[in-house]
């Protein structure tokens, strides 16, 4: 009987800290005030300077998707800083 009230707020705290970090997601990579943004031209051409390929570029979340091609070859996909061109995260994109 006892193992049920130890095991119950366990799954409690674990539930709760599963719904915190998925409210987490949902909040904007950045608060950049849009009249701050780069322009979609202005940061292609940042990471054109960088020997990227960029292929597509969507706003997102706060913040630039990326579509583009590394210095390697590699198909790749990151989140950019709209004003300062920083990537955020990146991955392959598949």
């Amino acid at each position: 009987m006892m193992r049920k009230f130890l095991i119950l707020p366990a799954v409690a705290f674990l539930t709760a800290a599963a719904a915190g970090a998925s409210l987490a997601d949902d909040r904007p990579l950045t608060d950049a005030p849009r009249d701050q943004w780069l322009s979609v031209q202005q940061l292609a051409e940042r990471l054109e300077s960088q020997g990227l390929q960029v292929r597509e570029i969507e706003e997102d979340d706060g913040a630039y998707e990326v579509e583009y091609v590394d210095r390697e070859g590699r198909s790749m996909e990151a989140k950019v800083h709209p004003v300062t061109a920083e990537i955020l995260r990146s991955g392959t994109d598949d």
